[in-house]
């Protein structure tokens, strides 16, 4: 039998390479769609037409994420990887204090990066009890290390992922004992889409993020008893 894997923010960058590579290993993926017009992963479900399964998925909504889970239980009564990746950040110029704030830019951005797991992990848990693996795997950022916190402004992306950590912190302290494993990964710099366009300044593509992500959400940990934040490198982040 084929594994399941759902992976939310899949239409590009990170998402969209995660989701090819886990189909290159012979993955059955449910793939979470915002942006229905953006075409490449239209093209990849040609390519896997048997085992991509899109799923309109907006993580700022419970109600979203609970009609996706509907919809992927009628394919599949299990889920055996999680891979929580849609993320956002600000597409306004970050400012420090005493600069004014765009807080309800913030609050956007919370409810996707902190909030949005959340909803996805509430409304999959019954199709991710029913797997042997239950793998639930975090897109987080190095962005949310307190202890290594140094920019002066990026308050919005920054106390976003700070509060995802707590959140999967949360999570693993509940789930763990009843048989979850957990993931959470800072995927480097990365010339992403999450600001609205490519970030070409940055130094990984999406691919070769993945690349480095797959066998970090596949495979075993020596310390599954502890949550722990690594990077592409697979060095360890302070929370």
């Amino acid at each position: 039998m084929d594994p399941f894997a759902l992976v939310t923010g899949a239409d590009r960058g990170l998402g969209l390479a995660l989701s090819t590579s886990l189909l290159e290993r012979g993955w059955q993926v449910f793939a979470g769609q915002y942006m229905p017009d953006w075409p490449e992963l239209e093209a990849l479900a040609g390519k896997y037409p048997r085992a991509l399964h899109i799923l309109p998925l907006d993580v700022s909504s419970i109600d979203s994420a609970k009609a996706a889970a509907q919809a992927a239980g009628k394919v599949s009564d299990h889920i055996d990887l999680l891979i929580n990746n849609a993320g956002v950040t600000s597409s306004k110029k970050a400012q420090p204090i005493p600069s004014p704030q765009d807080y309800a830019e913030m609050h956007r951005v919370f409810d996707v990066n902190a909030l949005g797991p959340l909803r996805v992990v509430e409304a999959f848990l019954p199709l991710t009890a029913g797997s042997a693996m239950k793998r639930l795997c975090f897109v987080s950022s190095e962005a949310g290390s307190i202890s290594r916190a140094e920019r002066t402004s990026w308050y919005s992306y920054c106390m976003s992922k700070a509060a995802l950590n707590m959140g999967i912190k949360i999570l693993f302290n509940h789930l763990h004992p009843e048989g979850y494993t957990f993931r959470v990964y800072h995927p480097g710099w990365m010339r992403s889409y999450m600001s609205g366009k490519k970030n070409l300044e940055a130094a990984l593509e999406p691919e070769e993020a993945a690349a480095f992500a797959i066998p970090i959400f596949l495979g075993p940990r020596e310390d599954e008893d502890r949550l722990v934040l690594v990077d592409y490198q697979g060095q360890e982040w302070p929370w």
